[in-house]
Parts: C-alpha cells; sequence; structure tokens
C-alpha cells in the first residue's frame, strides 16, 4: 500500500432516506408538499361546490346507496336479492364512509348529500395520482400538472362527484401503481400491490383489465435479484384476495346455475351476453353518442391524454419518460382498445378508469417536450423562451373552455325535481298512511322514500324489480293494479318500454304533480280508484 493510498480520507457513507431526520425529510419534501397541497385545495374546492346539485341524480347512484344501506342496516349485500351483478366491496367501503353522516341524521343517507362522500376519495386519488408521477421520474411541476389535469378536467368534475363504484375502484388501483414503483423496491410493498390492485377488482371488475399494465410497471421497479419472488408475490397475492368472492359464492350455495337462487356463473353471464353498445367510431351506435357526452364535457384529455398515451407506448424503447411511464401509457391503450369492441356495453361511467392515467400520459407527454426544448444548450435561452409559449398558449386554449364547461358543475341545480317530488311524497300530507301506500320509482330517490315511511322493498319499490325480481312481484299480485304512485322521472319512463308492469302503471295513471320541463321532468303519477277497483273483479 503506498503513502498516498494511506492518507486518502475515508468516502462517507451514504445515509438511508428512512434514517435522515425527519426535519430534513421535510424540509426536503416541503416544495413538492407545496406543490401537491395548493393543487389539492383547488380540486377539492371545485369538487365539492354545488355537488348536490349537479349533475341530475342517477339510478346507479341510487342503487350503490341503497345498497350500501342495506349492508349498515344488516339486510344483506343489497337492498333486494342480491344476484352477482358486480362484487359487493365498492358499496361495502361506501357503507363505511356513510356510516357517521347517518347516525347523526339517517335522513341525510340519501343520494345528493352522500355525494360529499366522494370528495375524500377524489383527493386521495388526485394525491396518489402525484405520488406515482414523482415515483416515475416526472419533476414536481409535471406531477402537479398530473394533478390538475385528472381534477379539474369538466369531465372529470362531473363523474367523480357521482356515486359510482369506479371512483372507488381507481384509488385503489392508483394506490397499486404507487406501491408497485416504490423506490425502495421491498417485497411488501409489491405484494400490498398485489392486495390493493385485488381490491380495485373487487370494487369495480373491469379493473381486471388494467392489471397487465400494472404488473409492467412492477417488473420495471422491481430488483433483479428479487424481481420473480415480488412478481409471484403480488399475483399470489391478488389471486387469493380474489378468490374471496367465488368463495363466498360458494359458501352460499350460489357459485353454480340453479332452481330457486341466484348464482355468481348466472351474474357473469348476464354481464357478457348483455347487448352490446356497438362500434365507437359508428355514428349511429349507443357507445358514440356515450363518446360524444364525454366530448361534451372536454376534448382535451380523452383525446390528447390518449394520443399522448400512444405516443409515449410507442417510443417507449428509446424515450426515458416512454419507458417510465410505460404502465400508466398502457393502461390507456388496453381500456381504450376494450372500449373499441363493438360487441361490448359501454357505460357512461366507463371513463372514470382512464382519467387518471390520461392525466399522467398528458403530463408526461408535456414534460418530455419541455425537457427536449430545455436541453438545447447552445441556445438556452431560446429553449425556455419556446416552453414559455407553448405554456402559455395551452393556458389560453384550455382554460376558457374548462371555465365554461365547469360553470354548470358550480351554479346549476339539476335536481329540485327529485327534491319537489320526494317533498310531495314526504312532508305535504299528500299522502296520508305512507306505510301503507306503494310506490315504483328509481333508486334516486328510494332512500329518501325508505325514510319518509314508505316500507323498504314492499312501499317504496325499485321500479325494475316490479317485473325482474320474483320475490317483489309475489307482493304484486295484481301487478299494477297493487301500486298507488309512479314517481316517473327519465329514467323510468325511457325503461318502461321493457318491463310490462311498469308500462302498465304508467299507462294506467293520471300526473297529479309534475316538477321540471320537458324530458327532464319528474311527474308523480296516481293509479286512482277507476283503475284499481278492476282488481276485486
Amino acid at each position: 500500500m503506498t503513502a498516498t493510498a494511506a492518507a486518502a480520507p475515508p468516502q462517507p457513507v451514504p445515509v438511508p432516506v428512512a434514517a435522515r431526520p425527519v426535519a430534513v425529510r421535510l424540509r426536503r419534501a416541503r416544495p413538492g408538499l407545496l406543490v401537491c397541497g395548493g393543487v389539492l385545495t383547488v380540486v377539492l374546492l371545485v369538487q365539492g361546490w354545488n355537488t348536490a346539485g349537479f349533475p341530475a341524480l342517477g339510478d346507479d347512484e341510487g342503487t350503490y346507496l341503497a345498497q350500501a344501506w342495506a349492508v349498515q342496516h344488516g339486510k344483506g349485500l343489497a337492498h333486494y336479492t342480491y344476484w352477482y351483478d358486480h362484487p359487493p366491496l365498492g358499496w361495502i367501503q361506501l357503507a363505511l364512509v356513510t356510516w357517521i353522516p347517518s347516525l347523526v341524521s339517517p335522513g341525510a343517507l340519501s343520494v345528493a348529500p352522500m355525494r360529499y362522500a366522494m370528495l375524500p376519495a377524489a383527493g386521495a386519488s388526485a394525491v396518489l395520482l402525484y405520488v406515482l408521477a414523482r415515483r416515475l421520474g416526472l419533476r414536481r411541476w409535471a406531477a402537479g400538472l398530473a394533478m390538475a389535469l385528472f381534477g379539474l378536467s369538466p369531465l372529470a368534475v362531473v363523474l367523480q362527484r357521482e356515486i359510482f363504484l369506479d371512483n372507488i375502484a381507481v384509488l385503489w388501483i392508483l394506490l397499486a401503481f404507487c406501491l408497485a414503483a416504490s423506490p425502495r423496491r421491498h417485497l411488501w410493498h409489491h405484494f400490498g400491490a398485489g392486495l390493493a390492485a385485488a381490491a380495485a377488482v373487487l370494487s369495480k371488475e373491469t379493473m381486471l383489465v388494467v392489471l397487465p399494465a400494472l404488473l409492467v410497471t412492477m417488473w420495471q421497479h422491481s430488483h433483479r435479484d428479487t424481481r420473480k419472488f415480488a412478481v409471484t408475490g403480488a399475483v399470489t397475492a391478488c389471486t387469493l384476495a380474489g378468490l374471496a368472492y367465488p368463495l363466498f359464492a360458494l359458501l352460499n350455495d350460489e357459485l353454480l346455475p340453479g332452481p330457486g337462487h341466484v348464482s355468481l356463473v348466472d351474474g357473469i353471464t348476464y354481464q357478457m351476453s348483455r347487448p352490446g353498445s356497438g362500434f365507437l367510431l359508428d355514428p349511429g351506435s349507443g357507445a358514440h353518442a356515450v363518446l360524444h357526452s364525454w366530448l361534451y364535457y372536454d376534448r382535451l384529455l380523452p383525446l390528447g391524454g390518449l394520443a399522448a398515451a400512444v405516443a409515449l407506448v410507442a417510443a417507449a424503447r428509446w424515450s426515458r419518460t416512454g419507458r417510465a411511464l410505460l404502465g400508466p401509457a398502457l393502461t390507456v391503450v388496453i381500456l381504450a382498445l376494450v372500449a373499441l369492441r363493438p360487441s361490448g356495453y359501454l357505460p357512461a361511467m366507463y371513463v372514470i378508469q382512464l382519467l387518471p392515467f390520461l392525466a399522467l400520459a398528458l403530463a408526461g407527454a408535456a414534460a418530455s417536450v419541455a425537457g427536449a426544448l430545455l436541453r438545447g444548450r447552445k441556445r438556452p435561452a431560446v429553449g425556455r423562451a419556446a416552453v414559455g409559449l407553448l405554456a402559455a398558449a395551452a393556458a389560453v386554449l384550455v382554460v376558457p373552455r374548462w371555465w365554461d364547461g365547469n360553470r354548470p358543475a358550480l351554479t346549476a341545480d339539476a335536481n329540485s325535481g327529485y327534491r319537489a317530488a320526494v317533498h310531495w311524497l314526504r312532508d305535504s300530507g299528500h299522502v296520508p298512511d305512507p306505510a301503507r301506500t306503494r310506490v315504483l320509482a328509481d333508486d334516486a330517490v328510494w332512500l329518501d322514500l325508505v325514510h319518509a315511511g314508505y316500507r323498504p322493498g314492499t312501499g317504496a319499490i325499485w321500479f325494475y324489480k316490479a317485473d325482474l325480481d320474483p320475490a317483489v312481484a309475489r307482493t304484486l299480485p295484481h301487478g299494477w293494479r297493487d301500486v298507488d304512485y309512479v314517481v316517473a322521472s327519465p329514467t323510468v319512463r325511457r325503461d318502461a318500454a321493457t318491463l310490462p308492469v311498469v308500462r302498465a302503471a304508467l299507462e294506467h295513471s293520471r300526473a297529479v304533480a309534475s316538477f321540471g320541463e320537458g324530458e327532464d321532468r319528474i311527474e308523480i303519477r296516481r293509479i286512482g280508484p277507476t283503475e284499481k277497483e278492476s282488481r276485486w273483479h
């Protein structure tokens, strides 16, 4: 050993992040916390403002909330016969969220006020998206941009307010991606990602198609020496947790079809055999109408995010950003391909599952373009000027459109008709004995009727069940003649064509009150004594 080597000072040993003092870590994280906290505050204000007034209440929202009510009150997994239409974890979580406000005010457990339960889910999803963007290598401004795109797009503001299982599933899948991209590469993080992925699928089953993209992210971020263990553990954890659903059906003797009971196989068969919405790009198809409704609110996030995702996947081999965002970009591509199936059913809430990944892809593409412009060493000032001009142009094009798109969500009252109809049936004295009155209504007002004293299931009747549930049909031996009122909302009028009892009830009733105008009106229709006399002859 030489004297020079012997005199060399010892190299400092790097201190692991977890071992650093909390004050040091907080100081280093302060800029990111400010960005994330600032954007989150704006997102929560925009999404929380007037959430009970806009958009119009939906039957699906009422169904999920009524199922949560059934869980809270020990009435099983649904307010009617649970027929395995969706895994129940989504509304079980909703029951936990709405449990405290329902204790304080049982009458508040109805769709409009309980939309505020979606606000924590939206905020948590936005924070997880920021964390994921940072873990995938995006700078703070780009992560904040992804968060803003996800939370402030008019399309997101409308759909994330509504009580949809997709909003809960998105939170879990974002958590799974964050754990899969953990910088510590801990095996337990990957197992946790598998459990979170299972929770996403059990909240909304369509999340199953996203799992291959999650595995890509996990493969990229796992350590080479432990990669096989990490991926195997995640897959095992996800599979074992997911098997709880068919195991539940098996233990209830409802796994396979049979006489006199529902079954998981029947539920899956129904979902797979539902009439398709047609080809997404066919102007005459139902799927195209759904696409048009999305683009009505916002074109930037769906179209720009899809283009960015395709570009990132194509550039994954030679672009660092494309390689880092390959998993989220693949998620967009996979979900878009599923939506393009002509034989598939495309619901309006399907795009919720795409929103965070569209925002992340668009922010990643913007970061890639900005980085390319700023890397020019000969004329860095020109690059900075170009980035500034592009940012200003984007703001000029997007901000006014989003301002106009979000204005109805912040100011309009689309639910005054529902409130007036419930008041008429509950507080006005028009129905002297709700406990002995039978009302057909959609699930948007079902819980309101239950709180008003109508018997759940046989007094307040979800209109579909009058035709489709044998247990309810047995309580209506004379069909429509056993019904007293019909709350004819747009949903009831639209779907009555395929429901004989509901259609006959509408045909043999007269409007005694009407709230709103045009196709959006809510009518209360009375089946009068003259029509009901025929049951006795």
